[in-house]
């Protein structure tokens, strides 16, 4: 099993990146957000990897945080759920996001993800709901679907207004997003942070 791979990045194409080490070159399977936050040519990548091994294949997924190789893990114990929809899930949706959506059980944006259908998306919160940490409202990396502040009155209403947004027939992962894309400061309150969502969403 190997961990990780360090070394420097060599090439980039659509799928899959090449990172060499002691001369050798180190082919690695990523999904399409990772490679959007590739450096340039050359320079030097940690890219932490899991490796899939069948009769006729050999090779390695990687993910550019630890945290978002567990959530892998995680996602392939599901059945229905190769490395491409692994990929696919992560690819799609920001772990955060992807936590709080099977925590909330949102089939809505889990089966919006490429190769993920109604029922797959239905069996992955079957079975990973009480398996994947939520953390809320912390997501990766202090990533936060609702930001986090001193004022106990500016959580309140950013709930609420997520709850709001949820009764008009948006996702809660949606919601959430808007919400927290709005930026609500302390002197608005929940039908201000509402109406500003709205426009994330429109």
């Amino acid at each position: 099993m190997i961990g990780y791979v360090k070394g420097q990045l060599a090439e980039i194409e659509e799928g899959c990146i090449t990172v060499e080490t002691n001369g050798l070159g180190i082919r690695i399977m990523v999904n399409a957000a990772l490679i959007g936050r590739m450096p340039a040519i050359g320079t030097e990548v940690k890219i932490y990897t899991y490796t899939y091994v069948k009769e006729d294949a050999f090779n390695l997924f990687g993910f550019g945080t630890r945290e978002e190789l567990e959530l892998f893990k995680k996602l392939i114990t599901v059945s229905g759920i190769g490395p491409k929809g692994g990929l696919a899930l992560l690819s799609t949706l920001e772990p955060s996001e992807l936590r709080f959506a099977i925590y909330s059980a949102d089939i809505k944006t889990i089966s919006k993800v490429p190769g993920i259908g109604k029922k797959t998306a239905e069996r992955l919160i079957l079975e990973l709901k009480d398996k994947v940490p939520l953390d809320m409202p912390v997501g990766d990396e202090g990533i936060r679907l609702i930001e986090d502040s001193t004022s106990q009155d500016l959580m309140n209403n950013q709930k609420d207004a997520v709850e709001a947004l949820v009764a008009l027939g948006y996702s809660a992962t949606e919601s959430a997003r808007a919400v927290r894309e709005c930026q609500p400061d302390e002197s608005m309150s929940a039908d201000e942070i509402l109406k500003r969502s709205l426009k994330f969403l429109i």
